[in-house]
């Protein structure tokens, strides 16, 4: 594989379109287009189309209910700030498409002082299902209600059923949840079940079998209990990009705490300091089995914008 990298201005624009395969789904595409959006000339619109869930990368559902509702902690305007589905692609053969809209920032970033998780005060999510039962994504309902009952009065599932060309090419079915808290910190979870490729073959004996609505909603709701157990005030998906934000926040100091730091959360700390030479500090608590993060942003500016 050769790379031919030109640094030179980011533009941005509208009418873009990227098809993003089949290797990987659109999620794994928009965690770098949010950030190198906001730092171009123009805002960015951009058609994205591929996988729009699957087991591999984030769903789309969280980056519209949870990522980038995150971004307004930095100073980004929501104004603008918009993902929307247009429809939905399951493995193994896509379909899905979705447009991405991206404000530019005025100048740079905000530093942010992040730490009070508060207590978990509602649950939403939304469940989809393409070129399966309608009657699969109320079963998936059914399930993950039946053990948050248990905890919190205030769940609401929606359903996202898609049939026909919004369906993608392949049949699937899943679930995105979200917990707020009282201090507006968003806990996201999500889960996919579809057909392999080696499923989807006739001449196989013996398939393994596809997890069923019910198997789904109870194992989604036990990963955002997992989640609300870490502590901290994004999920383990979010640790990334949140230690990137704060890296590219001006020369002031920010202030964030996590859940047990994960593996990905540690690679994108060793690639900071690589490539912005932004160190953090990192502080356990103890009392609450959480990690305080502190940092002096490394002050990137939106230098495009001035660019004629």
């Amino acid at each position: 594989t050769e790379l031919v990298y030109k640094p030179g201005v980011l533009i941005g624009g509208k009418n873009l379109v990227h098809d993003c395969g089949l290797s990987r789904s659109i999620g794994y595409f928009l965690e770098p287009l949010i950030l190198l959006g906001l730092f171009g000339k123009k805002p960015l619109s951009i058609r994205l189309k591929g996988i729009t869930n699957d087991s591999k990368d984030p769903s789309v559902d969280t980056f519209r209910t949870t990522t980038l509702h995150m971004l307004k902690r930095f100073g980004v305007p929501l104004e603008g700030l918009e993902l929307k589905i247009e429809s939905r692609g399951a493995p193994p053969l896509g379909g899905g498409e979705v447009l991405l809209q991206v404000p530019i920032i005025p100048n740079t970033l905000t530093a942010t002082h992040w730490v009070d998780e508060g207590m978990v005060k509602r649950i939403r999510g939304i469940t989809f299902s393409t070129r399966v039962s309608p009657q699969i994504g109320n079963r998936i309902v059914y399930a993950t209600r039946g053990v948050f009952n248990k905890f919190i009065p205030d769940v609401h599932i929606f359903t996202d059923h898609r049939s026909g060309p919004a369906g993608g090419r392949s049949p699937g079915y899943g679930i995105s949840l979200v917990a707020e808290t009282t201090t507006g910190c968003l806990i996201s979870v999500d889960i996919t079940s579809f057909k392999k490729v080696d499923e989807m073959d006739e001449d196989i004996e013996e398939k393994p079998e596809v997890k069923t609505p019910e198997d789904i909603g109870v194992e989604v709701a036990s990963m955002l209990l997992g989640e609300i157990k870490r502590g901290g005030v994004v999920d383990s998906f979010h640790q990334g990009l949140l230690f990137l934000l704060c890296a590219l926040c001006p020369p002031d100091v920010s202030k964030v705490r996590v859940g047990a730091l994960t593996p990905y959360g540690i690679e994108t700390l060793r690639n900071i300091k690589d490539f912005l030479g932004v160190k953090f500090l990192i502080e356990p608590d103890t009392s609450t089995n959480t990690v305080i993060l502190k940092c002096v942003g490394y002050g990137m500016k939106n230098i495009a914008r001035n660019i004629s």
